[in-house]
């Protein structure tokens, strides 16, 4: 396992699913975390009394409370910018406000955090954004907007990662798959239309994308920039 002893981690969106993976990852290699959430109050409590991490109420929609929460955290070694939200349907029939908000969580917020987080990052920090497969391929009808967020996500690690470069720092995306959680779990009514996509025909467990999370964040990922690291079981082959 490595080592993150000393490090200071930020996960933001970390008390379910996917991000609460990451915080246990990050809190078993000796880091010392600190993770936001939005509308999980126990959930969030729960993970902070389990790893030790604290938890701090900040809704990435709030570009203020967002940098408030990055800034507090000081000099950063790892910020994962992991929230994010999802609304599928038919483009004509759509609530345009939700649509919205599914830009500032999912595109406006990890820039802004991004850039806040490498005012006083470290030398040789690490930015990484949870992006989705779905930045390569939407496959099935109702997901443009979700999409749409995902491949803007693409540009913003490849260029962040020309401008901090110069410093060590990386910025990369890893991009899940169909991943077991809440949003979206290996039972549910989507699972067998995903499957079918598939190579590896299942859905990708929280702690796999966590371990690759940790791999980019340690010393092995020095010369990983501006890169989009797919876990997704070839559904975008």
């Amino acid at each position: 396992m490595t080592d993150f002893a000393g490090k200071n981690v930020l996960v933001l969106g970390g008390s379910r699913g996917i991000g609460a993976a990451i915080v246990r990852r990050f809190a078993a290699g000796g880091a010392g975390v600190a993770f936001t959430y939005a509308g999980s109050k126990d959930a969030a409590a729960m993970l902070a009394e389990e790893t030790g991490a604290e938890a701090v109420h900040a809704d990435s929609a709030d570009r203020d409370a967002l940098i408030a929460a990055v800034a507090a955290r000081g000099a950063l070694d790892v910020v994962v910018i992991n929230a994010g939200t999802l609304v599928l349907g038919d483009p004509l029939a759509l609530d345009a406000d939700a649509i919205d908000r599914m830009i500032d969580v999912n595109v406006r917020a990890p820039y802004h955090a991004a850039v806040e987080a490498a005012r006083r990052m470290n030398d040789n920090g690490r930015i990484i954004v949870i992006g989705s497969v779905n930045g390569d391929r939407m496959p099935f009808a109702g997901g443009a907007a979700y999409a749409l967020t995902k491949s803007a996500m693409q540009g913003l690690v490849r260029g962040l990662a020309r401008d901090f470069g110069p410093r060590g720092i990386t910025v990369n995306s890893i991009q899940p798959g169909p991943t077991n959680s809440e949003m979206n779990p290996t039972d549910g009514p989507m699972a067998a239309t995903m499957h079918s996509f598939m190579a590896i025909k299942r859905h990708t467990e929280p702690y796999e994308i966590a371990e690759l999370a940790a791999y980019v964040a340690g010393p092995h990922g020095a010369m990983i920039t501006g890169s989009m690291q797919t876990i997704d079981g070839g559904f975008g082959a």
